[in-house]
């Protein structure tokens, strides 16, 4: 453990901390951001909780209200306290802005150095951090972690994938972070190349920034022969480092000295005990720029119940199953990418790249899954793809109880991404077909 008197602390301590914290945020937050202000009034809330239960009886924080709050309006400390600005763009277009405090940069700091040392890392690490830098939080954010930590740090960013395969090879890299598709990319990139990751220093990775199955982590262990690691985090609660997988790879550990972890069901908005699926809801201990107070991530997970081999004390939350926002209701049926994945990654002849297009005919919404064949797979030879077509239909519609129409595609014929991959394409307001 990066710090393990935190870490493994007891129960009765560790939330005795957070309700001191709690308190000390609420009261900050009702007396310097307006916007907090009128929500505690308007619901009649006290800004002062006697236990942590009764957090439930405080509003949430949503993302249109940092919206509306554009630029500035949601930050608890004056401007020239803020050291460093990130921001989020969502699909309306309307970015949110996020602030760091220093404090809230070596806060940062340490919860990614927890990150990497749940991976296993430490200062012996070569660390190659191919998430983008700029207003994105992912690079920075490792990158500072990766430091902190004492690794050796490699500041390479996303994109120019050669180059990426080269370094892993020229600079001895021990552990990968970027996000799990580029993962895939990055290892068919070096097969190109004519270079066996497998016979590289390479042992880890930590990827994160999109929903991924496990399937698709047996696929990247297997093609990188790494231990690969999941781990969470967004913007608006900080970026990376908010909760992250250890070596068991049984759920993610919530950095709860630094945050406060709900599952709501998102339908009537209540808390549910611990092992039910629901919204994920993250309230910001330690803050200083823009705190959050109860903010609805639209994340589904659930909180695994009981303690974790390796030790530490903290809360782990289930792997991030899809968002509310991008759930897909077919015939009924609720569909997340990502369970489509868990399906294909299982199935000999499909690679792990995907895309689910959402057209029109007439007033009927249409759902098709393309997939690429495998490398290994004749294109030309009919009979053996409307095989391989007729079981990732039946597996999809066994997995799933609703029927998919499935189109393969030609090898690397979808479009990769060497960030955040987009597996919804939605066509539906560019007429019917």
């Amino acid at each position: 453990m990066f710090q393990p008197e935190l870490e493994s602390m007891s129960r009765t301590d560790l939330e005795a901390m957070q309700l001191a914290r709690l308190n000390s945020l609420l009261a900050r937050v009702y007396e310097n951001v307006p916007t907090y202000r009128k929500k505690f009034d308007d619901a009649g809330v006290v800004p002062h909780l006697d236990d942590l239960s009764a957090l439930a009886n405080v509003p949430f924080t949503v993302k249109d209200d940092l919206r509306a709050s554009y630029p500035y309006g949601m930050f608890a400390v004056p401007l020239h306290d803020i050291v460093r600005l990130h921001s989020s763009s969502g699909t309306t277009g309307q970015i949110t802005v996020v602030g760091y405090t220093k404090g809230d940069i070596e806060r940062w700091a340490d919860m990614m150095a927890r990150t990497i040392a749940c991976a296993g890392g430490s200062a012996d690490d070569v660390v190659q951090v191919a998430y983008g830098y700029g207003l994105f939080t992912g690079g920075l954010g490792v990158h500072y972690g990766a430091e902190r930590l004492g690794c050796t740090t490699i500041p390479i960013s996303g994109g120019n994938t050669k180059r990426q395969v080269q370094v892993l090879k020229d600079f001895g890299t021990t552990i990968l972070a970027c996000t799990p598709s580029y993962a895939v990319l990055i290892a068919e990139t070096a097969e190109e190349m004519g270079i066996d990751v497998k016979s590289l220093p390479l042992r880890a990775g930590v990827f994160g920034a999109e929903p991924w199955s496990d399937n698709m982590r047996k696929q990247i262990e297997e093609i990188l022969g790494i231990k690969a690691i999941d781990i969470y985090g967004l913007s608006e609660v900080l970026g990376p480092g908010v909760a992250s997988e250890c070596l068991e790879q049984h759920g993610l550990h919530v950095n709860e000295d630094h945050f406060i972890i709900e599952i709501v069901d998102p339908e009537t908005l209540l808390p549910v005990p611990d092992g039910q699926w629901g919204e994920v809801v993250f309230t910001t201990l330690t803050k200083e720029g823009i705190p959050v107070i109860r903010y609805r991530t639209r994340d589904i997970s659930r909180i695994i119940p009981g303690a974790c081999a390796c030790g530490r004390t903290f809360k782990r939350m289930e792997r991030v199953s899809g968002r509310t926002d991008d759930m897909l209701i077919v015939r009924g049926v609720n569909v997340f990418p990502s369970q489509i994945e868990q399906v294909l990654a299982g199935i000999p002849g499909v690679a792990p790249h995907y895309q689910v297009v959402l057209t029109k005919r007439g007033s009927m919404d249409e759902v098709t899954v393309q997939v690429e064949v495998g490398p290994e797979v004749a294109f030309d030879e009919v009979k053996t793809l409307e095989q391989l077509r007729a079981r990732v239909s039946s597996e999809i519609a066994s997995a799933l109880a609703v029927n998919l129409s499935v189109k393969l595609v030609e090898p690397k014929s979808i479009q990769r991404s060497e960030g955040k991959a987009k597996r919804v394409l939605d066509l539906r307001n560019e007429g019917s077909e």
